[in-house]
C-alpha cells in the first residue's frame, strides 16, 4: 500500500514539500519532461535513500536542479559556451555537465564520485517554486525503479514508488514528456552530446557548432540515462516493425497503421514527434499493461524530439541485465 501523500500542487502544499525535503526525506514533483524524485543535494543520508528507493547503481550519477543560473556559481565553473546556452535554453529541458568546484555543497554521492556535476534549470512553474522554498540543490532523477518507464503523471509516481517515499505534487501530465538533453562542457574542446532529449540536437549546435557523439558502454557513466538497457518496460520490445502479430500491442506513429494488433497506441497519428514524446512513456505504460505478448514500435523518423525518442526505444528494447548483474550494479 502507498504511504506517499499525493498532494494537488498549491502554494501551502509546495511549502510543506519544501520542508520534508530539508527534514531529509523524498519528494516526487513534475517537471516539464517527467516527474522527478527529490532529495536534499547537499545531504549524504537523503541523497542515499534516494538512491535506495530507486534501486539505482551508485556508479549513476544524478542531476542536480537549481532555481536559477546564480545558484550555479557555488556548484561548478562555467564557461563561455555554458553562458551561451543557459541564456538561450534555460530554464528548460537541457542539463550541463560542468566541472565541479571542490567546495560545491553537493553529496559525494549524487555525482557519483566524479569530479563533474551535472546540473539544470527546470521550466516548470511548480519545480520552481519548489526550488526557491527548499532554498538549496535539488536532486531529482525521474521518479521510478532504476531501468524502469519513466513518469509522467503524479498517478505513475505513486504506482512506482508510492511505498517507498513521502509526498507526491500532482500538477497533472508532463508537457514534454522526454529527459532533458544532457551536453557535457566538462572539456574545453568539442562539447558532446550525452543524452538527447528535450532540446533538439540541432538547436543546441545553433549555438555552440557540432556536438560530438559519447559512445555507449562507459564503465563509469558522466550522465544519467547512460546505461544500455533503461526506460524499459516489462514486456519484450521490437523496434522498426512495418507489420504486426496478434499477440502484440503495437505502439504506432503516424496515419498509416497495419491491422492486426493485439492492441494499439499511437503516439502521434499526425506523425509528429513533439507529440510523440510527450505521450511516448503513457502509451508505453498502456502497452505494457495491454496483456500482449511483447511491444512492437513503428519506424520513428529521427528529426526533432526523434532523436530522443529512438534513444528511449533503443534502450528499452536493449537485452535486460540478469537479475546477478542487477545485484552487481549492472542495471
Amino acid at each position: 500500500m502507498s504511504r506517499a501523500r499525493l498532494l494537488e500542487a498549491g502554494d501551502r502544499a509546495i511549502a510543506e514539500a519544501a520542508e520534508v525535503l530539508r527534514a531529509g526525506e523524498l519528494v516526487a514533483f513534475p517537471t516539464e519532461t517527467v516527474y522527478g524524485l527529490g532529495a536534499d543535494a547537499t545531504s549524504d543520508a537523503a541523497v542515499a535513500a534516494l538512491y535506495a528507493a530507486k534501486r539505482r547503481p551508485a556508479h549513476n550519477p544524478l542531476i542536480v536542479h537549481i532555481a536559477g543560473r546564480a545558484a550555479l556559481e557555488p556548484l561548478a565553473r562555467l564557461d563561455a559556451r555554458a553562458e551561451r546556452l543557459a541564456e538561450r535554453f534555460w530554464p528548460g529541458p537541457l542539463t550541463f555537465v560542468l566541472p565541479r568546484r571542490p567546495t560545491a555543497p553537493v553529496s559525494p554521492l549524487a555525482t557519483a564520485g566524479l569530479s563533474t556535476v551535472a546540473v539544470r534549470v527546470p521550466a516548470h512553474p511548480v519545480a520552481l517554486a519548489l526550488l526557491e522554498a527548499a532554498g538549496q540543490p535539488i536532486v531529482a532523477p525521474s521518479a521510478n525503479r532504476s531501468g524502469r518507464v519513466s513518469p509522467t503523471s503524479a498517478e505513475d509516481v505513486a504506482l512506482e514508488l508510492g511505498d517507498a517515499i513521502a509526498l507526491i505534487l500532482d500538477a497533472g501530465p508532463c508537457r514534454v514528456g522526454v529527459e532533458s538533453t544532457i551536453v557535457d562542457l566538462s572539456e574545453p574542446d568539442r562539447p558532446v552530446l550525452l543524452r538527447p532529449g528535450g532540446v533538439p540536437r540541432a538547436a543546441i549546435e545553433e549555438v555552440l557548432g557540432p556536438l560530438a557523439e559519447a559512445g555507449d558502454g562507459e564503465a563509469r557513466p558522466r550522465a544519467p540515462g547512460r546505461l544500455a538497457s533503461h526506460y524499459a518496460p516489462s514486456l519484450p520490445v521490437r523496434l522498426d516493425a512495418l507489420e504486426v502479430e496478434p499477440d502484440e500491442a503495437l505502439l504506432a506513429f503516424g496515419p498509416r497503421v497495419p491491422s492486426g494488433a493485439f492492441a494499439t497506441f499511437n503516439l502521434s497519428p499526425a506523425g509528429d514527434t513533439t507529440e510523440a514524446a510527450r505521450r511516448l512513456y503513457a502509451l508505453l505504460r498502456a502497452a505494457d499493461r495491454s496483456g500482449a505478448r511483447q511491444i512492437a514500435v513503428m519506424p520513428i523518423p529521427g528529426d526533432g524530439l526523434g532523436e530522443a525518442i529512438r534513444d528511449r526505444l533503443r534502450r528499452a528494447a536493449a537485452p535486460r541485465p540478469s537479475p546477478e548483474m542487477r545485484s552487481n550494479g549492472a542495471d
